[in-house]
């Protein structure tokens, strides 16, 4: 060992240039080592200038306190300068110390993807992987939704029209009463003379001769404007409704109805006192056809509202079926709610949707009549045609299905919803259907009263027997359960009383929890008590029950028996088959997704199914409603609920259906009537052609009416 070693052993201080002067073997001290790397000796003795300065700037002090300060933190003082620095030249530009809004965004991004990255194991360590997987089997699955607020920004409202006054339901009963039987016998009238002038029409195609003088032509030319005057005054409501309507710009097929008979009429007239003998007969067997189908689809129409309304004031408090905008994943839902019979009347009187799409479309045929019928008589120069072809083009565009398309379909709708206790409230809520995608379903409506009983319950030795279930209905009350009834008779069978509850709450795990008392009281299922590990007893086998602890034992078991009614598969498959959702907005902790599943084999998963806070919120009685009206409900339970949103929907889609073929029919007949009275086809244009025509379009109107209530 050397001799600095043992000193250094011993605690010796040595001279530190020797020191340094022995690590490299040489004789250097510590000026010049100072001095190769241009340090100055000692503080008098400035710093040598090997430093290459910028063009035209001078090179500014390395030791600045400002970059002191950058390179020792606060709990570092910087070292007091040996000198005062030269001042900064005034040609330096300083660099920002303040970062720009980017930089900072960037900066703090990763900072924090740094902190999660030191952290993000750390978590993933701490968490109890067991407990996890106990909570996941424990606690039901729930749904969230997305809502999209540039789309329900973008919703453009529809334009409603001023409502008629708000009438009773049982007056407006009384109104569409009457007159009903005498509308029936007048169909069956106008039919047969429909049949007369059908007969007329087809003996000389048949090779028959009519007695005389009805075997001349002009005397059948005198029976046809009989037969079609008898007609007209058998119709004479609904052509003056037409009328009336004309005169306040509202046209419909009622109104070309009452051209064409007005100008056939004409036309059967002019030819009986014409000069020369008449070669062809009037349209009356077409504008008979067409008055009876006119006739017919109004007393299936007033025989719809009245059945309609006589269901809606049949309950004082019936429930009310609105579709409330955005109400669940931002998709407007339909929802059930109590209430009274504000609005139906005045929206039961509103015009359907065949008579607001005939009022846009029937002036334009109005205009397109009358042009073709001056075009192909006094543009041609035959000025004698003009009655003609007046009568052959309102004939041709007058649809027999016009009235079908909404009063047929909208009776046997009616009639089938009548017999559940439902009431469709008018097109103004059936036009809305479109948009309804949800439907929210609670307690009631899957097990309403009566389907669900109390077997029994047991009640432990260490609890009095009224106090458990004072408790447990008292919980059970304030959550506003469909099992509030239950409960509260057997409370009352007892002689207890309802207490007061403090601090409750709702738990996802299907429980609730409050003070009473000052004793904690747990109310839930067998799920929620293990969640909140209170044991239960041994070999327990109660599949649906409601369990009671205070103070975290065990106090109370009641078991529950649940009874689906069988009406509730074919309403749920009603609304598949409609795409509409149902959510469960339930606030019996029991009736989960699972459980619906497993025990009545429910399709769970085609249904939402919201955490507790937000089946609360949707549940809630207080929440707002859309001020339309869709129907009304005057029974428990989903089948009438189900029905009339899908009676809603196929009504709405039967009717612009049936509207658009009407439509077409009106427009390819204008088409082929101004050709051929152009032409002056009178046999092409004849009556029994016209009636095939009109009829053939007729035929899927029919056959889309009688569907629409088979669901």
């Amino acid at each position: 060992m050397s001799d600095r070693d043992k000193k250094l052993n011993k605690g010796e201080l040595i001279d530190i240039k020797s020191l340094i002067g022995d690590a490299d073997g040489g004789d250097f001290t510590l000026d010049d080592i100072l001095a190769e790397y241009g340090l100055p000796a000692s503080p008098s003795e400035e710093r040598p200038s090997n430093v290459v300065a910028f063009p035209g700037v001078h090179a500014p002090p390395p030791d600045t306190p400002e970059e002191m300060d950058e390179d020792f933190p606060e709990e570092y003082p910087p070292p007091s300068p040996l000198e005062e620095p030269p001042p900064s030249p005034v040609n330096v530009t300083p660099f920002p110390k303040k970062r720009g809004p980017l930089s900072s965004l960037v900066h703090n991004l990763n900072r924090r993807a740094d902190d999660y990255a030191d952290h993000m194991f750390e978590e993933d360590e701490s968490i109890d992987k067991a407990e996890v997987r106990r909570l996941e089997r424990l606690i039901p699955g729930t749904d969230r939704e997305e809502v999209d607020e540039a789309a329900r920004q973008w919703r453009r409202p529809r334009r409603q029209e001023p409502p008629p006054p708000d009438v009773p339901p049982q007056e407006l009963a009384r109104r569409y009463g009457k007159g009903l039987k005498w509308m029936r016998t007048r169909v069956l009238l106008v039919s047969l003379l429909a049949l007369l002038a059908l007969i007329q029409t087809l003996s000389p195609l048949a090779g028959l001769t009519l007695a005389p003088p009805l075997d001349q032509p002009r005397y059948q030319c005198v029976a046809s404007a009989v037969l079609l005057g008898l007609g007209m005054l058998l119709c004479l409501d609904v052509l003056f409704t037409g009328a009336v309507r004309a005169c306040f710009l509202k046209f419909g097929m009622d109104t070309l109805s009452v051209l064409a008979c007005a100008f056939t009429l004409a036309d059967g007239v002019a030819l009986v006192l014409a000069e020369e003998e008449p070669l062809r007969l009037p349209y009356t067997l077409v504008c008979l056809t067409g008055l009876f189908f006119l006739l017919h689809g109004s007393y299936h129409k007033k025989c719809a509202l009245r059945l309609s309304c006589r269901t809606a004031a049949s309950a004082s408090a019936p429930y009310r079926i609105t579709l409330d905008e955005g109400k669940w994943n931002d998709k407007d839902t339909y929802t059930k709610w109590s209430g009274d019979q504000e609005l139906f009347g005045s929206q039961i009187q509103a015009d359907d949707g065949v008579q607001r799409a005939f009022r846009r479309f029937c002036p334009l045929l109005l205009i397109g009549d009358i042009a073709f019928a001056l075009m192909a008589s006094t543009g041609g120069g035959h000025p004698e045609r003009l009655i003609w072809a007046l009568s052959a083009l309102f004939t041709a565009t007058t649809a027999f299905g016009a009235s079908l398309a909404y009063g047929r379909a909208f009776h046997k709708t009616a009639r089938r919803l009548s017999s559940g206790g439902a009431a469709l409230a008018g097109w103004t809520g059936i036009a809305a259907s479109r948009r309804g995608q949800c439907v929210l379903l609670t307690d009631g409506d899957l097990f309403p009263p009566g389907y669900v009983e109390l077997n029994g319950f047991k009640v432990m030795a260490d609890h009095p027997a009224e106090r458990v279930v004072a408790y447990t209905a008292t919980l059970i009350r304030d959550s506003g359960s469909g099992l509030t009834t239950l409960f509260h008779n057997q409370l009352r069978s007892m002689g207890g009383l309802m207490r007061n509850a403090d601090h409750l709450q709702f738990h996802e795990g299907g429980g609730l929890s409050a003070n009473i008392r000052g004793e904690q009281v747990l109310v839930g299922s067998a799920a929620f008590m293990k969640l909140m590990e209170v044991r239960l007893p041994q070999g327990l086998n109660v599949k649906n029950a409601v369990f009671c602890t205070i103070d975290g034992s065990l106090a109370g078991i009641f078991a529950l028996s649940y009874t689906l009614p069988d009406t509730v598969f074919p309403a749920l498959e009603a609304l598949f088959l409609e795409k509409v959702e149902p959510v469960l907005a339930t606030r019996d902790f029991n009736l989960i997704p699972a459980m619906l599943q497993q025990r009545f084999k429910l399709a769970a998963d085609k249904m939402a199914f919201p955490g507790i806070a937000r089946r609360r919120e949707l549940s809630s009685p207080d929440q707002e409603h859309n001020g339309v009206l869709t129907a009304l409900l005057c029974r428990e339970g989903l089948l009438p609920f189900a029905e009339a949103i899908t009676a809603a929907k196929r009504l709405r889609w039967a009717a612009r259906l049936g509207a658009a073929l009407c439509c077409a029919s009106s427009l390819l007949g204008l088409a082929l009537a101004a050709y051929l009275t152009s032409v002056g086809a009178y046999t092409s244009l004849s009556p029994l052609n016209l009636l095939i025509y009109l009829s053939l379009w007729l035929l899927p109107v029919w056959l889309l009416s009688g569907w629409v209530h088979r669901f």
